[in-house]
């Protein structure tokens, strides 16, 4: 693929990006970079009672994305393409969440500390969904920790998503409203979304919105 080294899946929970970033990884023969929310010892109780917990679940991520990106970073980019399912910058979306303004002003010193040291991705797939869509979707899979996950958070974190990718300009992005469609089951659909991604690498735009609809 024409000078993409670094490729990044991103999007609320529920929406597919896990599942996007291994079928990619595996047809470019890429390494595979995958975020581990399950252990995260706070997600649970996070969930139950947001407000206690922020802080020490926001802490955690921070810096268990940083260690994977550092060793990214101490690896050869130039050898291998990379596939990771989330953006470091992302990060910032659950802190101006979850967090109070004190508990903000502390994070987004550590924040910028690490962001500076950090590689950026060459190309950034954004996937959206509805919050139904993203709740079905998070109800389907069953993880144990997130059974207390509520309507309304999901509902706030999609919005959030939304507004931080339409400001975003690290990186190129490819917006997908993927609410209508099925990449994992339906070949079509995956393939559809491939060329978009092979299309837009090709011609170098910076932002392309695509939406897929199967049904």
């Amino acid at each position: 693929m024409e000078k993409l080294k670094y490729l990044a899946v991103e999007g609320p929970i529920g929406v597919g990006k896990t599942s996007l970033t291994r079928m990619l990884a595996e047809d470019l023969g890429a390494r595979l970079i995958l975020e581990e929310p399950a252990n995260n010892p706070f997600l649970s109780t996070f969930y139950e009672d947001p407000d206690r917990f922020a802080f020490q679940t926001q802490l955690f991520f921070l810096l268990s994305r940083y260690r994977q990106q550092v060793e990214l970073k101490q690896q050869d980019l130039f050898n291998q393409i990379t596939v990771c399912d989330y953006v470091f910058a992302k990060d910032q979306i659950f802190a101006h969440m979850n967090l109070t303004p004190e508990e903000i002003s502390l994070y987004e010193e550590v924040y910028q500390l690490l962001d500076a040291r950090l590689p950026k991705p060459d190309l950034v797939i954004f996937l959206q969904a509805s919050p139904d869509v993203l709740m079905n979707r998070v109800r389907k899979r069953n993880e144990v920790y997130e059974k207390s996950l509520r309507y309304e958070y999901v509902e706030q974190l999609s919005q959030a998503y939304s507004n931080f990718f339409f400001k975003y300009q690290e990186t190129p992005l490819l917006v997908v409203n993927a609410s209508g469609i099925d990449f994992v089951n339906n070949k079509k659909d995956y393939d559809t979304l491939k060329k978009e991604l092979y299309h837009m690498i090709k011609t170098r735009k910076d932002r392309h919105y695509i939406t897929i609809d199967s049904r």
